[in-house]
């Protein structure tokens, strides 16, 4: 799912007051961790993830590989926290259509 510029904001804009709600700690990105992402993307569609890592590049390597096991769009990362979105079959979040 590719989302345009608009949709996009329009997601940062849901996500503003959202806390996160997976945390990856010292042990990184683990299967217990995917499962987790995973589920909350399915509950609530749009989610934020704390990443924390000193190493830009071992970040961007960890947010690469959450987007792409869990099949979810990256709205945004900002610092340690990257916003997530994948949309459940009950389309609980209304995005705006593409033109």
């Amino acid at each position: 799912m590719n989302l345009t510029t608009k949709q996009k904001q329009h997601l940062k804009g849901l996500a503003h007051n959202l806390k996160p709600v997976v945390q990856l700690g010292s042990n990184g990105l683990t299967e217990g961790v995917l499962a987790e992402i995973d589920n909350a993307l399915s509950h609530h569609e749009l989610i934020k993830v704390k990443v924390a890592s000193g190493d830009r590049e071992l970040k961007n390597a960890v947010v690469d590989a959450i987007v792409r096991e869990t099949q979810a769009v990256k709205v945004q990362l900002i610092g340690h926290v990257l916003v997530l979105f994948r949309q459940s079959p009950e389309m609980k979040i209304a995005v705006p259509k593409a033109k």
